[in-house]
């Protein structure tokens, strides 16, 4: 896989954010997909970023491991594996504008229902959902990752309803994250997204990464829970709007 090197100057840009989403800032995510989507086709972006979202997740539960509510974890992956299945079956029937439309969608109407919820809801009331609620984000969140590696915003958005703390909340998206990919990888290797040569730039990225974890990390403590907060939302609506349009 050969790269211009404005291309590999954004590739590197984009590996630093993805360190930086996985133990800092929620919600850069969708960032450094906007960002492998300039460089790659957004197919091909899609399997590319996936084994450096792994090394990232991998620092991350080595540092917050401790924190992580595995409750949430297993309540979702069941589901989300399903919409992994639901998003491998539909990557031969839709293609990138249709895919990027559809989890644009998705996402700001999630996002619409958490801001509802949270306008209308009394003190303490918003960890308190349907039944419906955690399969609909697992299936959701399952097949916007394959399609798109876009499940961050809509784990946000469960996270948040879920009133973690940050400390919990980046752990418990740790271990969920790090689950979840490992079980996308031999979906993408079949679909031919994953290749000797696209993991050999993945290794050439991987400082970049590890360098964007270790900022995140700093930058963790300095940010305030309602700050966080917001911050996760609102990168979460920006980011269904930019697939859009």
């Amino acid at each position: 896989m050969n790269l211009e090197p404005w291309q590999l100057a954004l590739a590197f840009g984009g590996a630093l954010l993805i360190g930086v989403s996985k133990t800092g800032i929620a919600g850069l995510g969708m960032l450094f997909i906007v960002i492998f989507a300039n460089v790659l086709p957004a197919k091909q972006a899609s399997g590319f970023v996936l084994p450096m979202l792994i090394f990232g997740d991998v620092v991350a539960v080595w540092l917050y491991r401790a924190h992580a509510k595995w409750a949430h974890v297993v309540r979702l992956m069941p589901w989300t594996a399903a919409g992994v299945l639901l998003g491998y079956v539909a990557m031969d029937w839709i293609d990138d504008r249709q895919a990027r439309v559809l989890i644009g969608v998705i996402i700001l109407v999630m996002v619409s229902i958490q801001v509802w919820r949270r306008m209308r809801a009394k003190p303490g009331e918003l960890g308190d959902h349907g039944a419906w609620f955690a399969p609909t984000v697992g299936v959701l969140a399952g097949f916007t990752t394959l399609v798109a590696n876009a499940a961050g915003p809509l784990m946000a958005i469960y996270l948040l309803a879920m009133r973690l703390p940050k400390m919990e909340y980046v752990g418990t998206a740790a271990v969920f994250f790090l689950l979840l990919n490992v079980f996308k990888v031999p979906f993408m290797v079949n679909l031919g997204l994953i290749t000797i040569d696209s993991f050999g730039l993945n290794l050439m990225l991987a400082p970049a990464v590890f360098l964007g974890a270790l900022l995140g990390r700093r930058l963790l403590p300095k940010i305030n829970q309602k700050l966080f907060e917001n911050l996760a939302l609102g990168l979460s609506g920006v980011a269904g709007i930019r697939l859009l349009f």
